[in-house]
């Protein structure tokens, strides 16, 4: 669907918003600890209609802050790991996905941009990825918000990028270029049995943190550089259907495969909603 006037304007107001501002005072606020916030949680989740049922403790009284809730752990048992080679990492909705054509990837319709941009201008490593797939998961409020392994993979290199903060919300993904490659994130790359596979952790407004399991909180930045970090001597392998990070606060996951990797599923569709565990691949 093409983006409408409406997307324009809602888009634009944007722009002149203090991002990072609004997203301390958000992180702030998350992780106070208040007789409110069971409240806030009961109000949250009616308001974005959040399966409590679903939560490892489903009382909003258990937890101390926001976050703490923002961040919970599900049910043991809950996602059902799928045998298929490749795996959904999130509860999300399908952005986009496909082929990775000519360094190109798809944004939104008759919007691309570029995978060595998205990689923090490392041309090398999105060199990798030529002729590759991808895929696009957006996590919206109401979702799990702990991300894991699409495939088991050993841990090469984490890059901190700084960025804007803009929504990624559908009617910004629609307007605003580039989007994911102007967004603050964190790009994990590990090593599979299929080659390198890279996960890209895109930050939004209100997403002023993102961790990972063997970094701890990366985000909010303490300065404009970005920061790569080799893992390539250390021994992180990380199973396929781990935990390998959490937003805390909504955002995107983008998942990039050399064109060895098994095939990303013909029945997949854009707006199609997954869960953890869910199968991506062809076999």
């Amino acid at each position: 669907m093409n983006a409408s006037l409406l997307d324009y304007l809602k888009s634009g107001a944007l722009y002149a918003l203090p991002h990072h501002f609004i997203s301390r005072i958000v992180f702030k606020l998350t992780r106070v600890k208040s007789p409110l916030v069971p409240k806030a949680i009961t109000l949250f989740s009616k308001a974005f209609d959040v399966n409590l049922d679903e939560a490892k403790n489903s009382d909003p009284a258990s937890y101390s802050t926001f976050n703490e809730f923002f961040t919970r752990e599900l049910k043991e048992g809950l996602r059902p790991i799928s045998d298929t080679r490749i795996v959904s990492p999130v509860d999300g909705t399908i952005s986009e996905f496909g082929d990775i054509k000519n360094g190109q990837l798809l944004q939104a319709k008759g919007i691309t941009y570029s995978l060595e941009q998205l990689l923090g201008g490392n041309k090398e490593r999105a060199n990798l990825y030529d002729n590759g797939q991808f895929i696009t998961i957006y996590l919206s409020p109401r979702d799990y918000h702990r991300i894991h392994m699409p495939c088991t993979g050993k841990l090469t290199e984490q890059v901190h990028i700084p960025g804007r903060l803009f929504s990624v919300a559908k009617h910004t993904v629609k307007t605003v270029k580039s989007i994911f490659a102007r967004n603050e994130r964190v790009v994990a790359s590990f090593d599979t049995e299929y080659g390198s596979m890279t996960m890209v952790l895109v930050g939004a407004i209100n997403v002023a943190a993102i961790e990972t399991v063997w970094h701890g909180l990366i985000t909010p930045p303490k300065g404009e550089t970005t920061t790569a970090k080799s893992y390539k001597s250390k021994d992180i392998q990380l199973d396929k259907g781990k935990e390998m990070g959490r937003f805390n606060m909504g955002s995107t996951v983008i998942l990039v495969f050399q064109n060895n990797a098994p095939k990303l599923s013909d029945s997949l569709k854009v707006d199609q909603t997954l869960q953890l565990g869910e199968s991506l691949s062809e076999t």
